[in-house]
């Protein structure tokens, strides 16, 4: 074999840590990006918040008054030296802050403190526990009942076998199921059930011992036994509004069936609903769309983001030569092209995010200006496309951001959908979004009685000149939570 040396030119693209570093910031949401902006401000000394109305140059002097060079400018005036252990102390002393039980009483001692204000909504599993604690003295109903209480669902539910509880808790079977039924009396009515018929007829045991509304009164002892009935035995029929089945199947009238039909209705299904964690999550819009002077604007919305800049202080110690040792040197240069290029990538994600945004906004027009009706298809490529960008950064950009617009608060991904094709030569094909909306209309101004099935909703949308299949439509139905027809029916 011959060795020789062969010089090629070539180009390829490498994934710098500062470019990915870029991409990672691309994707960021608001509140991510706010977080790592904290993060760096605390890791980069170089790097500090630019206070509001402040300017990254130096302010001018004053009219008559002498510029004065910083490096002439006395260091130990500017820095003194270190305080002594006993002049820590006096600045702690001297450092009186609002709450501290030993400064100086002031008017903001009359308030509670923050963690005083702080509150959280009782969970369910408090809620049980502290009804257990006042139910029982016995230690071992105690660990029992703390063992069903902490294998109930959000939904109130008990998801364990009362075998695995007896097994766990070296308990009897019989002691299990005797603490589980103690804890089935307990609010709210109907917890700790193990499936929904359970739980109906805990709430209607309970309805028994209390005075009832006027529709369940009528027809005495033989209503409640038939509801018990119906419950126990005709529960899939309820739910498919089969009341003529069921009215067949105990031998009762239609009407009494109906009657029975709104008391169950009355009672809870799930029974932990009240104490569910789920919060209302408030979002902050990324941008803002508005008409100026009859053309539509885009602002990127900074309020509450840090505004960062490198330190002119540590700017102007690196340009001078203070005799600092190699390895300080290089620290800081390192430290102050991470602080460069952080800064640099902010500006350029605003860029890119106000440039997608633009570009949604030509597109969407229409939608902008007269609602859901004008929602046109729409894909990352035709953005891309109108950019200038690749469509994995769209995507990015696009990725949990949030556009505020006359049509309401939308995430930029909400623009993005597939088109459903019109039944007229040369009509524009018509967004999925748009389809979704008429059947949620179509649905709200059906028949209670005879509801519209999703054939029937397939020839009004034909009606329309909309081509859909009639799976499409029910894919959409579940999509908006809508059921079936034969559970939307009403008597």
């Amino acid at each position: 074999m011959e060795l020789k040396l062969d010089l090629r030119l070539s180009q390829k693209l490498v994934m710098t840590p500062q470019l990915q570093q870029a991409i990672k910031l691309l994707q960021l949401s608001r509140l991510e990006l706010q977080q790592v902006l904290s993060q760096n401000l605390l890791d980069n000394p170089l790097l500090e918040e630019e206070e509001e109305g402040a300017t990254s140059e130096e302010q001018a002097p004053e009219e008559g008054e002498e510029a004065v060079d910083d490096d002439e400018t006395n260091w130990e005036e500017k820095f003194p030296e270190p305080l002594s252990p006993e002049g820590w102390e006096d600045y702690y002393e001297s450092d009186w802050r609002s709450g501290d039980s030993h400064g100086p009483a002031s008017l903001d001692d009359n308030f509670p403190s923050y963690d005083q204000t702080l509150t959280r909504p009782a969970t369910l599993v408090d809620h049980l526990l502290w009804q257990l604690q006042l139910s029982s003295e016995d230690e071992e109903e105690k660990t029992i009942g703390h063992m069903i209480i902490g294998n109930l669902d959000e939904d109130g539910y008990l998801r364990t076998s009362i075998e695995e509880i007896a097994e766990e808790s070296q308990a009897s079977v019989k002691k299990v199921d005797s603490v589980l039924s103690l804890i089935q009396t307990f609010d709210p009515i109907g917890v700790a059930a193990r499936d929904l018929q359970e739980c109906l007829l805990i709430q209607l045991r309970y309805l028994h011992q209390m005075p009832l509304g006027n529709g369940y009164h009528h027809g005495g002892p033989r209503q409640e036994s038939l509801l018990e009935l119906i419950i126990k035995s005709h529960l899939h029929d309820l739910q498919k509004k089969r009341y003529a089945t069921v009215a067949k199947a105990v031998g009762r009238p239609v009407a009494e069936i109906v009657e029975a039909v709104h008391v169950i209705e009355g009672l809870e299904p799930k029974p932990g609903r009240p104490y569910s964690s789920d919060n209302n999550q408030v979002i902050v819009p990324d941008v803002f769309v508005f008409k100026d002077e009859g053309e539509w604007q885009a602002l990127l919305n900074d309020d509450g983001m840090p505004r960062v800049r490198v330190d002119p202080y540590y700017t102007k110690i690196l340009g001078a030569n203070h005799g600092d040792g190699a390895a300080t040197k290089a620290y800081m240069e390192d430290k102050l092209r991470g602080a460069q290029w952080i800064i640099r990538s902010l500006e350029q994600r605003n860029k890119t995010i106000l440039k997608v945004v633009e570009s949604l906004i030509k597109f969407q027009k229409t939608f902008l200006e007269k609602g859901i009706q004008y929602l046109k298809p729409l894909v990352l490529k035709q953005v891309a496309e109108d950019v200038a960008m690749h469509e994995s950064t769209i995507s990015r950009v696009t990725t949990n951001k949030y556009m505020y617009c006359p049509q309401g608060m939308l995430e930029l991904k909400f623009f993005f959908n597939a088109g459903i094709q019109r039944a007229e030569p040369g009509a524009e094909d018509l967004s999925s979004i748009t389809v979704r909306e008429l059947i949620r209309e179509m649905v709200g101004q059906e028949n209670p009685g005879k509801p519209l099935k999703d054939q029937e909703i397939v020839s009004r949308l034909g009606a329309r000149g909309i081509v859909i299949a009639r799976r499409t439509v029910a894919k959409y139905r579940a999509e908006l939570n809508i059921a079936p027809a034969s559970q939307r029916k009403r008597m």
